[in-house]
Formats: C-alpha cells, sequence, structure tokens
C-alpha cells in the first residue's frame, strides 16, 4: 500500500539567485566564466581571505586556554565592542555616551530578520517599507514575509549610466510617512554634505525610520573610516536608526556569516530597553551566535598589528578592482567598442554595472559562455589578466553584434 505524502500538495519555489550559477555548472564549454560570484575573487579564481585572517584562524585554532562554551545570547561583547568602533570610530561621542549598542547576529540577513522582528512589535504604525538601493537587495524577503508592504527603488540610471540622486530624492518625495527606509551601502548614494542634510530633513518631517546596511567597510574606497562617514554624520546629530554591520566580505570570512544588528538611540536608557527586548528574539531565531568568524576578527581589530596589517590588504584589494576597471574600459576604448565606458571607473566596490542591455547579455552567455545578471551588475574580481582580453573582445562583439 503507498501512502500519500503530507507534502504532496507543495509546489517547487520560484526560482531565486543561484540558478544562473546552476546554469553555468551545467555548461561543458571549457573556457566558460561566471562574473557574478557574491564574494571577492582572487587572481587565480578563488575567494579571497586576507593572509592576516589565515594566521589568525591558526594561531586561535591552536589555543589551548580557548573556552568552548556557549556564547551569551547578545553575543561575544569584546567583538560588539571592537565592530562599533570600527563603525563610528574608537572616538565617537556616541559610544562614549553608551547610546549606540548591538547584537552579534549570525549571516548577512541576521540583522535585518533581527530587526524586522522587532519593529513589527514594537513599531505598529511602521507598516510600509521602503528599500532604496543601486541593485536588487535581498532582504527585501524577509519584510515582505512579516507582514511588511515593501516597495523597493534603484537610483541607478540605466540610461545615464550612474547612480542618481535625482532619482533618490524622487524616490523620497513619494515614500509614505511613518515608514521604514532601508537604504543599502550608503556609500554608493553619491549624495553631496547638502544632499544629505536635505535627506536628514525629509525623514524627520516624515517621521521615517532608518534602516541602514553596511555589507563591506572598506570594499568601496579602501578608506575605513570614509566608507562610514556619512553614519557617523547621523549618530552625531541624534539620529535614532538601526544598521546591518556584515563582517564577512571585508575579512574573506563569507561562511562564517557574521554580523551585528547596530542600534543607536538617544540614550543609554533607550538602548538597554532595546536591547533586552532583542535578546528574546534572539532567543526563538538562534539562541547563541557562532564564536569562531567573531575570535577572528576581534583578534586582529584589537591588535593595532595585525589591524595594520588588515587594512592594507584591503587597501590592496581595492586598488586592484580599480586597476581591473580601468583595463576593461581601456580595452573597450582601444577595441573602438560604440559609448562610453567611463562608468566603469566611476563605479566602486567589487561589483559595478557594465550598462549592456538585455540582448547583449543574452549574446555574452549563448555565444560566449559568459555568465551574467540580466541587470549586467558583474563582480569585477572576477576578471584577471588570464580571461580580460576574451571578456572585452566578447563585450565589444555583443554590443557590434545585437541590435539595441
Amino acid at each position: 500500500m503507498t501512502s500519500l505524502s503530507v507534502f504532496r500538495d507543495i509546489p517547487p519555489a520560484q526560482k531565486l539567485e543561484g540558478s544562473l550559477l546552476k546554469t553555468y555548472k551545467q555548461d561543458n564549454y571549457s573556457s566558460k566564466m561566471f562574473l557574478a560570484y557574491r564574494v571577492c575573487m582572487t587572481d587565480e579564481g578563488h575567494p579571497w581571505v586576507s593572509l592576516v585572517v589565515h594566521k589568525t584562524r591558526l594561531q586561535i585554532a591552536q589555543d589551548p586556554s580557548l573556552n568552548y562554551e556557549y556564547l551569551p545570547l547578545f553575543g561575544m561583547k569584546s567583538f560588539i565592542q571592537a565592530a562599533l568602533e570600527l563603525l563610528f570610530g574608537k572616538h565617537s561621542q556616541a559610544i562614549a555616551e553608551k547610546r549606540v549598542g548591538g547584537v552579534h547576529t549570525v549571516g548577512d540577513s541576521g540583522a535585518f530578520q533581527l530587526g524586522a522582528q522587532f519593529l513589527r512589535t514594537w513599531r505598529k504604525n511602521l507598516k510600509n517599507v521602503c528599500i532604496v538601493s543601486c541593485q536588487k537587495e535581498q532582504y527585501g524577503l524577509i519584510f515582505q514575509d512579516m507582514g511588511f508592504t515593501v516597495y523597493e527603488y534603484s537610483i541607478w540610471n540605466p540610461k545615464e549610466l550612474c547612480s542618481d540622486p535625482s532619482l533618490f530624492f524622487d524616490v523620497m518625495e513619494h515614500i509614505p510617512s511613518d515608514s521604514i527606509l532601508v537604504i543599502g551601502n550608503i556609500i554608493d548614494c553619491r549624495l553631496t554634505q547638502n544632499q544629505w542634510t536635505k535627506l536628514m530633513s525629509i525623514i524627520k518631517s516624515k517621521h521615517l525610520f532608518p534602516f541602514f546596511d553596511i555589507p563591506c567597510q572598506g570594499l568601496s574606497t579602501g578608506d575605513l573610516e570614509e566608507d562610514t562617514r556619512l553614519l557617523q554624520y547621523f549618530v552625531s546629530l541624534g539620529f535614532e536608526f538601526f544598521c546591518s554591520q556584515s563582517l564577512s566580505k571585508n575579512f574573506g570570512i563569507y561562511d562564517e556569516g557574521v554580523g551585528i544588528l547596530v542600534v543607536a538611540a538617544l540614550s543609554n536608557q533607550d538602548l538597554l530597553c532595546v536591547l533586552s527586548q532583542l535578546m528574546n528574539y534572539v532567543r526563538a531565531l538562534w539562541g547563541n551566535p557562532p564564536a569562531t568568524g567573531a575570535r577572528i576578527i576581534t583578534s586582529i581589530l584589537c591588535n593595532p598589528a595585525l589591524f595594520g596589517e588588515w587594512q592594507y590588504s584591503l587597501k590592496a584589494v581595492v586598488e586592484n578592482i580599480m586597476l581591473i576597471k580601468e583595463k576593461v574600459k581601456e580595452k573597450l576604448r582601444l577595441l573602438g567598442t560604440p559609448g562610453s565606458w567611463n562608468h566603469i571607473t566611476k563605479q566602486s566596490g567589487t561589483h559595478g554595472y557594465l550598462g549592456l542591455n538585455y540582448p547583449q547579455v543574452e549574446f555574452l552567455t549563448k555565444k560566449k559562455h559568459i555568465y551574467i545578471p540580466r541587470s549586467s551588475r558583474i563582480n569585477f574580481t572576477c576578471i584577471n589578466a588570464r580571461n580580460i582580453d576574451y571578456v572585452t573582445q566578447s563585450i565589444h562583439e555583443a554590443v557590434m553584434l545585437t541590435e539595441g
């Protein structure tokens, strides 16, 4: 007798990110390329890990004095302190006043999961979530699953091929009052000081609650402070907000998924109340965070010599990314590829838009076995001395042989 499965009515899920990688892996072409990895890659085609991380990991593994007891619900205290000082600066007034704090979270999305849980319970007037970014962000799904109405806005202008402040403020005009405003990687917004002041005024007048995302501090400009200067400005003016601080990509500890939900409040008393409530959600979501990645990061951030090595490695990665972009732009110029390619070097960080249309992306995938997303936003660290000629020649052919 064959019994019926209790799961028989469950349909397959809609394809999410990852189907492109699956198609790439099924391609038997020997010279195929995948230019959409999420992680920073080396010239050898492996995920980048800062050398000081390798060294520190070995030292920790061989430490006989380590205690492998569960971490507290809020995480490793020294890790949270070191991460806050990295974000706001060691001499931050907000840290001295004890009105910023954090909770050690799991994975890249853990901070959004935790923050969304809190806001749904304690700020029931905030029913809408408006996500403003240069790219499609995954955390919209988190808010959506919790019952928020989610609006997603891109501030990437595909015609001008740039992050467009005018688009940003068009969005701000239409955002409903009493909304959660999620700003993806703030360094990508490219706003002037006056524009940020204008944004703060809108946030106040519309009673918006800011939720920032700092996914890879230091990998945008190579300058740790520059990448978070605007966040420091917000906290210095007394704004209250949440911030997802991920420390996986800038240390190269991708499989650890190390992060923090940062809370900025008006006073220490307010902060402690928020943190105490967050502990209840942590108990239900994951209980105790993993320790290994946090130990590695804390060891580096709290040791001046190791911290210097790590800073140097970040700058080297950013300089290499800038060099790759310059070479791609120059090779396309020498090939006589129609259009301006200046937008490639104007974008910061590991990922950026090529500015190709869908037929051109399809040409690269089907004719050249170069796999990139439909948006043509690629990981420039996937391009190296061995493949740059093939990549640029293929882009040239895609532009020349397809209709715009």
